[in-house]
């Protein structure tokens, strides 16, 4: 069976993940109640999977870094409660590009923590996607409150997400889905006591609609998208993988200002354009090109049996053995 082209899964996951935003208005649940909601049915998808595959977690060999783990699974689930919270106060393209400060934090925050030289260009780069963000904020504006409260909460959802960036550097035993599954695992742990504790269980409130776009957000934006995310970086160069992640936030904002009907303003869009521009020439300036193929030839071999996941019937998954191997004789050959 031909193997699937890399490029092309980095591109179909980053088109899908633009479109988040458009499925969260749809679910009238609370934010915590939906980042518990995506993990569930995210993890019980990646957890078929591996079960079919015979696929065993090493615990033995990654006891060490479970720890890591643990904290990075339940920085993702706060990261999305707060991104869910943005969507509901301001515009799902404002909410997207103050999220996508993320990766300027992990520029400021890396010299600190492991050392890395802070070069005048990385520094740059710093001071002009702040200056981006200072023009989405529109100080001076009276957009009203509720505008900048989604930016704030845009912005809490990058410092998570840089932390889940940050710890995931120290993470260096666990191959791509096996990490996934149990960050899913552990947002799952943080969320319940945190949904149980605030406005509990709602899904009774939920009608056809909301039950669909809670699926699609579960499954298609969290389950599968992430494995074609993971499974398409460990076949592509940093620069090319760094570049097409950007067609995200595009995206999103074709959505807001296309299908939500949702406006930008001028200022707005120069400021985008700042974080967007200088952040990507900060990660392609950022690895000189020998560790940039170092870390490529490590990623591969890191991620080796990382696969594209599929949703599959219980009739399936409970097959005779014959049909089971069959089945996962399918699952190789798709990811040779």
């Amino acid at each position: 069976m031909k193997k699937a082209d890399p490029r092309l899964m980095l591109i179909m996951s980053m088109t899908v993940f633009g479109t988040l935003g458009l499925f969260v208005r749809n679910i009238s649940v609370s934010s915590g109640e939906l980042a518990l909601y995506r993990a569930v049915l995210a993890a019980l998808l990646i957890g078929v999977y591996l079960l079919v595959s015979r696929q065993k977690i090493p615990f033995a060999r990654i006891k060490k870094e479970v720890p890591l783990l643990l904290l990075s699974g339940a920085a993702m689930g706060v990261n999305w409660i707060l991104l869910f919270e943005a969507y509901r106060y301001t515009s799902v393209s404002v909410a997207t590009l103050s999220y996508y400060f993320a990766p300027v934090i992990v520029t400021l925050v890396c010299p600190i923590l492991f050392h890395e030289k802070l070069t005048g260009k990385k520094f740059l780069c710093f001071v002009m996607s702040t200056l981006g963000l200072v023009l989405i904020t529109g100080i001076g504006d009276t957009r009203g409150s509720d505008d900048l409260k989604g930016i704030l909460f845009g912005l809490g959802a990058a410092v998570f997400y840089a932390t889940v960036i940050l710890l995931n550097k120290s993470i260096h035993q666990v191959e791509g889905i096996h990490r996934t599954f149990l960050q899913f695992l552990s947002a799952i742990v943080v969320l319940i006591p945190y949904v149980l504790s605030t406005n509990g269980i709602t899904l009774s409130s939920l009608n056809a609609v909301g039950w669909v776009n809670l699926l699609i957000v579960g499954l298609v934006h969290t389950g599968i998208t992430y494995c074609l995310y993971f499974s398409s970086l460990k076949e592509l160069p940093g620069q090319e993988a760094a570049i097409l992640s950007y067609i995200d936030p595009l995206v999103a904002v074709l959505v807001s200002v296309t299908l939500l009907g949702e406006s930008m303003t001028a200022m707005q869009v120069i400021g985008g354009a700042l974080i967007l521009g200088f952040t990507l020439l900060n990660e392609l300036s950022s690895r000189p090109q020998g560790e940039k193929r170092s870390k490529s030839l490590k990623s591969r071999q890191t991620h080796r049996r990382f696969c594209r996941p599929q949703i599959l019937k219980a009739s399936q998954i409970f097959a005779p053995r014959t049909a089971r191997n069959k089945l996962k004789s399918f699952f190789v050959a798709t990811c040779a």
